[in-house]
């Protein structure tokens, strides 16, 4: 005989799939609207079926808790970097080098940047992947770049041409010492912050960012799990118009685009060095799976 619990989880779980049907044409046709809901939905009706922790059948979690991706697994994966060298990248090496089985990046008082600078795989313009890679900053400010397009010395934006080779334009998955913008999606040279640390936003086609979810755990919580001046790891997936970034385990960001003449569903591969004070910053292990 089923318990009152079990009842409503039953009933909770038939009413999700019927409202989930009634929207699978819909999504079919092409409506990004209604596929957002059905992820919406999905996530809240999921997780009121699941019993409070350490109250289900088995104790603990239950089957609702988080299932981390083990970081190790690269089954799929190709290594991108060699571990010695910069081969396969491009950067101005003024400030690029390998050293220490890393990728560094490093600017000093006598060696300053001028403009924001990256080292950019060039061995593709990856659409739907997975990146793995560690990193560890000192100072100022860095990111991972995806799915950017490299503008050319002379390109006019609004702060001014571009001036040097290695310029990105993109989704950046953002890093900072001071860990006010890590785990952020942010957009280089094009529209600022998409989706802050602990946040699920939504892009429609026409309008800024907005705020749809906030993740298991907030900003300030997440914030706890990544480590200052200490290797992190970071995990970013890339499928269609969703990209989801995961530091240390936890997914600290997640962004749906659906803003058609600014988003980009492919591109170029980098790693940021900022303008400021002087910085290092290093990234190994770095493997990649396309689909």
């Amino acid at each position: 005989m089923m318990t009152n619990g079990e009842k409503l989880t039953a009933t909770k779980t038939r009413k999700h799939e019927e409202y989930s049907m009634s929207f699978v044409t819909s999504c079919l046709r092409g409506n990004p609207a209604a596929l957002l809901a059905i992820v919406l939905a999905s996530v809240t009706l999921a997780a009121q079926a699941v019993p409070p922790q350490g109250r289900g059948r088995e104790g603990g979690a239950g089957r609702g808790g988080p299932q981390v991706l083990p970081f190790e697994d690269h089954a799929g994966f190709v290594s991108i970097f060699d571990g010695s060298t910069l081969k396969g990248w491009d950067g101005d090496t003024k400030f690029w080098r390998a050293d220490g089985g890393a990728i560094v990046g490093q600017t000093t008082a006598e060696n300053p940047l001028k403009e924001n600078s990256f080292i950019i795989w060039r061995g593709g313009e990856p659409a739907d992947f997975e990146l793995k890679v560690e990193y560890r900053i000192n100072a100022t400010n860095s990111g991972i770049q995806i799915r950017s397009v490299r503008l050319p010395p002379g390109t006019q934006q609004g702060r001014g041409a571009v001036a040097g080779n290695w310029v990105l334009k993109g989704y950046q998955c953002d890093i900072d010492a001071e860990n006010r913008f890590t785990g952020q999606i942010y957009e280089e040279r094009g529209r600022g912050f998409l989706a802050m640390r602990g946040q699920f936003s939504y892009i429609p086609d026409s309008g800024g960012p907005k705020v749809v979810g906030a993740l298991q755990r907030s900003g300030d919580e997440l914030l706890k799990v990544i480590k200052v001046n200490d290797w992190n790891q970071a995990h970013v997936i890339a499928r269609g118009n969703m990209i989801t970034e995961i530091l240390n385990g936890h997914v600290t960001s997640t962004l749906v685009d659906d803003d058609t003449k600014a988003r980009a569903l492919k591109g170029l591969l980098g790693f940021q060095i900022h303008v400021g004070e002087p910085m290092k910053v290093e990234f190994k292990n770095i493997w990649l799976k396309q689909y």
